[in-house]
């Protein structure tokens, strides 16, 4: 880790070498992340990936090695893929009103795959609902799969804390889930 946290400073004092490798170690997990969070097969990937980059080296003058720099980067790559999926929602709504203007029919049952792929999309857009601390806490928990004293030393929120927000962000998915038919059906819940 310390040779990753030598390049992270250096690449923060201007060293464009050190900025590209430094780049090349942590953008795997700035692409997981973010893939986590959009899907793997949004459109958007490539953009939010190239974003978020030029975000992680604009805050690498903050980083103070306390964490990993690849922890550092994902978790910088999940707040502007977060912020993307905010602007993607936006959108969504603008053409999915344009779209009920010109009614489609559709006969043809979803394939398991597609029906995988929509329950995927319902739980992001659950996640995109929630207060954006329970949103980062229950994402680097869950999706990512961080323990929670990771979570805690990314976030600079006791472990506590950030045990409460995981908890109240499932609560809070819990009731929304139960609370709509609609989704307890897409999603394959069973009350």
């Amino acid at each position: 880790m310390s040779a990753l946290v030598e390049l992270a400073a250096l690449a923060s004092s201007g060293d464009d070498t050190a900025a590209r490798q430094l780049l090349a170690k942590v953008r795997p997990a700035m692409t997981r992340t973010i893939a986590a969070v959009l899907g793997p097969k949004h459109p958007e990937v490539e953009d939010v990936a190239q974003e978020s980059m030029i975000g992680f080296l604009r805050a690498l003058a903050a980083f103070r090695g306390d964490c990993h720099p690849a922890g550092y980067a994902s978790r910088i790559a999940l707040h502007t893929a977060l912020r993307a999926r905010r602007r993607a929602k936006v959108e969504r709504m603008r053409s999915d009103t344009l779209a009920r203007l010109t009614p489609r029919e559709t006969t043809a049952l979803p394939s398991e795959e597609a029906a995988g792929e929509r329950c995927r999309t319902l739980m992001r857009d659950l996640l995109e609902d929630l207060p954006s601390e329970q949103a980062e806490a229950l994402a680097l928990r869950v999706v990512l799969g961080w323990s929670l004293e990771e979570v805690a030393l990314a976030t600079g929120a006791p472990v506590n804390t950030v045990r409460s927000r995981v908890r109240l962000a499932k609560e809070a998915l819990r009731r929304r889930i139960e609370a709509s038919p609609n989704l307890l059906d897409a999603l394959g819940v069973t009350s």
